[in-house]
């Protein structure tokens, strides 16, 4: 048997808007794979923001913007992402 821990893929990220956040926590204490924590950097506001500390960990799977009552904090997997990123080049052509 091997000592070795498998290592994690992320399967997604988190995008925040430090200047919207109050700092209540919730992404923090809800998110399922426990990948976020309070930045050592204050907002405009004077808040601590989240952000992605254990980024291997995150699964993009948006509860931490479900549970922000400011909208401040989303998540997205990598698949997603990049079929957003082809749709928007799809429907913008370069010229």
């Amino acid at each position: 048997m091997s000592d070795a821990t498998p290592v994690r893929k992320a399967k997604g990220t988190v995008f925040v808007q430090p200047e919207v956040c109050k700092g209540c926590s919730y992404c923090i204490e809800f998110c399922p794979t426990d990948c976020l924590e309070f930045s050592r950097e204050f907002n405009a506001k004077g808040y601590h923001f989240p952000v992605l500390g254990r980024p291997e960990d995150c699964t993009g799977c948006g509860l931490c913007g479900l549970y922000c009552p400011d909208f401040a904090i989303f998540g997205m997997r990598f698949k997603d992402i990049e079929a957003a990123k082809a749709a928007s080049l799809a429907s913008h052509p370069t010229r």
